[in-house]
């Protein structure tokens, strides 16, 4: 067994902490399982308990290359004791890191501006956008996630991310995302003909000033469920933005690198968007993001209108380079389709003899388990879901909650899992599920 939980959770140590952070921290950011991490290796958690669990989230879709990964540390650690941070200054791992990255790019993009997370990559993406086209609306979609910053959070369309902040930033046109589980038009995938993107021209034409900018979007909402839309649905998306000269932008910080099966997300329909932002698992651990531009739409900015004080900084461009020798090296993208494929299966084997697991979706190494009342009405139920979170994390493995409702866990493992992991978190889960009355 990999896994070992010594008792009823927290432990003594765990209580401490806990404990303290009540005192000393906010509760505002997700409450999850009640454990304080200690250390980790590859998919392998140790709470300062001495307890082990297997990890379904990747510290939150960060570490693709697994806790911890030997090269990666070593990289990091050479280069934390070379230079730490120069600001606009390039230095060689930034601009290799930037070549190799465009590298990897559909052939319009040819440019990558380095940052250090997610919100600023979609925030960016936003700026430049509306600075190349000389207008200001940005269409965004019902459920998306793009940041905790304000135009990130203006540009979300979950409510848990802006409710109770004031006005959001204007000019956001808010369209529906194909939530096929629970399409709001109540059409079934096999007959409605992407009726949500016909609809969009409806909102458009009833919000819209006819100061359109951008569109940005997830390939699947992440913060919303891990919503996967139907296939062909972002190829006629992005012909609709060719047709209405709007910038493509696809905000890729927790698709990619390996995530969904391929290396990113882009390559399922081989889109071409104006704009990609990438994070979390370009630097596996370490802040590290970027925005893949096309250089006719950087070229409207003139030096100085935008930087960041610790984007591109050395640790964070050396940790991006290991990352890419591992998935290289160790084939992580066959990986994650072979571990995902399995789990898949095993969840699908799952659901057919549970009552509560209501939709099963994903990708690679990345999917959503969606928790209902029951079956026949699909009502949602963040209930069941934490109380699986906790017999999960008592078995020995560690998974959260996401969703418009906080009903679907998430199952986004480090893409270094082996065979034999896989099949104990499989059978950790198959277990609990079981268990519920």
């Amino acid at each position: 067994m990999i896994t070992h939980v010594k008792g009823p959770l927290p432990g003594p140590r765990s209580r401490e902490y806990l404990a303290l952070s009540e005192q000393v921290e906010p509760r505002c950011m997700t409450q999850q399982a009640p454990i304080v991490w200690e250390s980790a290796q590859g998919c392998v958690v140790r709470d300062v308990d001495g307890n082990t669990y297997l990890d379904f989230t990747s510290g939150v879709l960060v570490t693709n290359v697994g806790h911890c990964h030997p090269k990666h540390v070593q990289r990091i650690q050479e280069a934390v004791a070379r230079l730490m941070n120069c600001y606009d200054f390039p230095t060689a791992d930034r601009v290799t890191l930037a070549k190799r990255l465009v590298d990897l790019m559909p052939d319009n993009i040819d440019q990558a501006f380095l940052l250090t997370t997610g919100s600023e990559a979609t925030e960016a993406a936003m700026r430049v956008a509306k600075r190349f086209t000389g207008r200001h609306e940005i269409i965004a979609f019902y459920g998306g996630f793009h940041g905790r910053t304000y135009g990130a959070m203006s540009m979300a369309g979950k409510t848990g991310t802006k409710k109770h902040f004031g006005p959001v930033m204007p000019g956001v046109i808010h369209t529906p995302f194909p939530y096929c589980f629970r399409c709001p038009f109540r059409k079934k995938p096999e007959d409605c003909n992407l009726f949500c993107l016909e609809f969009m021209d409806t909102v458009i034409a009833a919000e819209s000033t006819g100061d359109l900018a951008a569109l940005i979007i997830e390939p699947y909402q992440g913060g919303a469920g891990f919503i996967f839309p139907p296939e062909g649905y972002l190829t006629r998306l992005q012909s609709w933005c060719q047709e209405h000269d709007v910038v493509f932008i696809l905000d890729e910080v927790q698709s990619s690198f390996g995530r969904t099966g391929t290396m990113f997300a882009f390559e399922w329909e081989d889109l071409k968007p104006n704009l990609i932002c990438l994070g979390k698992g370009i630097g596996s651990g370490m802040p590290t993001a970027a925005l893949m531009c096309e250089s006719r739409i950087m070229a409207s900015l003139e030096p100085g209108e935008m930087s960041s004080t610790t984007g591109g900084n050395p640790l964070s461009c050396a940790a991006g380079l290991a990352v890419l020798d591992i998935f290289e090296e160790e084939d992580l993208v066959a990986n994650a389709n072979k571990i995902g494929n399995y789990l898949r299966q095993r969840f699908l084997q799952m659901q057919a003899h549970s009552d509560f697991l209501g939709d099963v979706r994903g990708r690679g190494l990345v999917m959503g388990l969606e928790f209902v009342t029951d079956r026949r009405t699909n009502t949602p139920s963040p209930e069941i879901t934490m109380e699986v979170i906790h017999r999960c994390c008592n078995a020995g493995l560690i998974v959260g909650r996401v969703g418009i409702y906080g009903n679907v866990i998430r199952v986004a493992p480090p893409l270094v899992m082996t065979p034999d992991e896989a099949e104990e978190a499989a059978d950790i889960m198959e277990k609990v599920l079981r268990s519920l009355p």
